[in-house]
């Protein structure tokens, strides 16, 4: 130790072998080469004494907030008990939207979040809007928040009218494509029983779940043969009865003592866009490029309406809270098998000729 130079100490690798490492505060880590006393062993320490130390780093500088802007608003509106009531997976993808839009500079070079809140007006929200034509759901995502935002402007009397409320709003697209029973058919033959990519598929069939439920469903969540997942939105809890196909992708596994059922090939569970992206591939490796994870969501429910189901007992079994939600979800029902069923129920009751 004492034939060292300064701030260079012994430590031994995962080999036992005993190497020099060269620390000290405010300068970069290195290993030297070679022995004390060696040639380069010295070369490398006096290079290192020359290079210096390295550079602060720059401390970000935290922009202004001008009064009653957008900026002002968000920040205020994210210390309120409803904001904070949020789920927090909710509350990152909302602060996400509105930072992004924040930060969107204009032609001039100003700041969407700069802009006074009594400065936001139809016209200006409606060119922004229209710029978005190409992404119309998106659009009225936005839409819908920053009449939140602006409602709260309007609570803490900044404003008198909310603006948002009367720009225009694009058409409903279809969304997700809801997975027919042939999609359903075909996934099944690609990716069979004892995969990964059957069982996550069969999770979210069978669950109706989001996929931030499904890559956290645990061993625990099976409870007596029911699958127990707490929705994302609204915190709503659903358990439903284990399908038998269900049953049989989890029994096809190699049992594992891992506690999430969704794992990657290392036997770690998924994060939330790891799992869509995944999902994304095995739908592209079973040819349904149109078929995505939430599109199962939208499959159990139009299943549930097909066999007769009310919408109060669909929307125990998908979370949904609102039944104007669960009834977009199972527009695309067989109305042509669920006349067919409708009018069977009526045949005890025709009389071709009475007597």
């Amino acid at each position: 130790m004492s034939d060292l130079p300064p701030n260079v100490r012994p430590v031994k690798d995962r080999h036992g072998k005993t190497r020099y490492r060269f620390r000290r505060k405010g300068w970069k880590s290195h290993y030297l080469p070679g022995d004390p006393g060696s040639a380069e062993f010295h070369e490398t320490y006096a290079a290192i004494l020359k290079a210096g130390p390295q550079a602060a780093p720059e401390v970000e500088r935290v922009r202004p907030v001008k009064p009653k802007s957008l900026d002002d608003l968000l920040a205020r509106m994210k210390k309120t008990a409803k904001w904070k009531k949020k789920a927090d997976r909710t509350k990152h993808v909302q602060s996400r939207v509105y930072q992004r839009f924040m930060d969107t500079v204009d032609k001039k070079g100003r700041r969407y979040g700069d802009r006074p809140v009594d400065q936001v007006t139809v016209a200006w929200l409606d060119a922004i809007f229209g710029n978005m034509a190409d992404r119309p759901g998106a659009a009225n995502d936005l839409r819908k928040k920053m009449a939140v935002l602006l409602q709260y402007g309007c609570k803490l009397q900044w404003i008198k009218q909310n603006v948002a409320r009367e720009t225009e709003k694009f058409d409903d697209g279809e969304g997700f494509h809801t997975w027919t029973e042939e999609d359903i058919a075909k996934y099944r033959g690609t990716h069979v029983l004892g995969t990964m990519a059957r069982l996550a598929f069969e999770l979210a069939l069978n669950t109706a779940a989001r996929r931030c439920n499904v890559a956290t469903l645990t061993r625990d969540d099976i409870q007596d043969g029911w699958i127990v997942t707490d929705h994302a939105k609204g915190n709503e809890q659903a358990t439903v009865p284990m399908l038998a196909s269900t049953r049989a992708a989890l029994e096809s596994l190699p049992a594992a003592p891992i506690k999430h059922l969704v794992t990657t090939e290392f036997g770690k569970p998924f994060s939330v866009g790891g799992l869509g992206n995944r999902m994304r591939k095995w739908c592209d490796a079973a040819d349904l490029p149109h078929c995505s994870i939430h599109g199962l969501r939208k499959a159990m429910s139009r299943r549930l309406a097909e066999t007769g189901a009310t919408d109060a007992e669909g929307m125990a079994v998908t979370g949904h809270k609102k039944a104007a939600t669960f009834q977009k979800y199972r527009e695309k029902a067989n109305r042509k098998a669920m006349a067919n069923r409708a009018v069977s129920n009526l045949e005890p009751l025709d009389v071709v000729q009475p007597e």
